[in-house]
């Protein structure tokens, strides 16, 4: 190898090393401990994303501009789906773009450095073939990465509306009223789930701004993206219309998504034994065989095989 592939294998080495340490101190902190962190530190852990976000705006924006589509903003599917992940901030959409923008042209430039380093022959039609897929993949990779981010946070979600639902609960049998258990209970839930705190406080703050109640839960439900919100919505919304006990409409919902979450997890626990298999079969028994049976095999191959060939 020359100089200059070595060189080009290091700088790939070391960006794709240095890219997954960061992505891994972003979002693989526990919740443990990003929950005693806000403890010492007397206030809530804020979004790593959202918060990464800020210094990029002005330096991205003009290649942001090169991938906004045309049409409203507002009423997009894609900000929902911003709001889905809990990404609020005006920059998140300037860093989406420019990335889009970004890793269209950067893909295809970085194959076609490593096939001028390499000197690979590569004939037209395969390098203009190659050259448009990799420039499609750097596209739509920022999407993943966002379905992502909203599966991550749908996730969180779905796994502590159940005890919002009892502690709301609790709440109006003791006396309070919707408004104010919403209120109450995202101020309990700020340390075991950031989401949901911040998707309560801002229903509480459409709500004091004078917007409706059936106005604010349905926004919440638009921001939060899970059916399961929109069941309850239409549940509360029916109550608050008809007089109904609200109490005993979040006791009913809130087993339901008990019994839907355990449920979900008896359901992942019946794959792992067909997710084991493939390994257990192409991995570790293979390996297996070779530490008992290797060497009963060596030494009955010594033992043989002069009596085979007659020595």
């Amino acid at each position: 190898m020359t100089t200059a592939q070595i060189a080009f294998l290091l700088l790939t080495f070391f960006a794709v090393s240095a890219g997954a340490y960061a992505l891994l101190g972003l979002f693989n902190a526990s919740p443990e401990t990003r929950r005693l962190e806000a403890v010492v530190e007397g206030a809530p852990a804020a979004s790593p994303v959202s918060g990464a976000t800020g210094w990029l705006k002005h330096a991205l924006a003009p290649l942001a501009k090169l991938s906004v589509p045309e049409g409203q903003w507002e009423g997009s599917p894609l900000r929902v789906r911003f709001l889905n992940a809990g990404l609020r901030g005006a920059g998140a959409p300037v860093v989406y773009f420019a990335a889009k923008t970004l890793l269209t042209f950067v893909v295809p430039g970085a194959f076609m450095l490593y096939v001028g380093l390499t000197g690979t022959d590569l004939q037209g039609r395969t390098l203009l073939l190659l050259l448009i897929m990799l420039a499609a993949i750097g596209y739509y990779l920022p999407n993943v990465m966002l379905a992502r981010l909203v599966a991550h946070r749908q996730r969180e979600l779905f796994e502590v509306f159940p005890d919002a639902l009892d502690l709301m609960r609790v709440c109006v049998e003791a006396g309070l009223g919707l408004d104010a258990a919403i209120a109450r209970v995202g101020e309990e839930l700020r340390l075991q789930s950031q989401a949901l705190h911040e998707e309560m406080h801002l229903v509480s703050l459409e709500l004091r701004a004078g917007a409706s109640r059936e106005r604010a839960l349905r926004n919440l439900a638009l921001r939060m993206g899970l059916e399961d919100v929109d069941a309850l919505v239409a549940m509360l919304v029916q109550a608050d219309r008809f007089g109904t006990s609200i109490s005993e409409s979040l006791r009913v919902h809130s087993d339901g998504l008990r019994v839907k979450r355990r449920m979900l997890a008896e359901e992942k626990a019946a794959k792992v034994p067909v997710k084991m298999l493939f390994p257990l079969v192409f991995c570790i028994l293979p390996a297996m065989f070779v530490v008992l049976l290797g060497p009963a095999v060596v030494s009955v191959i010594r033992l043989l095989m002069p009596k085979l060939t007659g020595q």
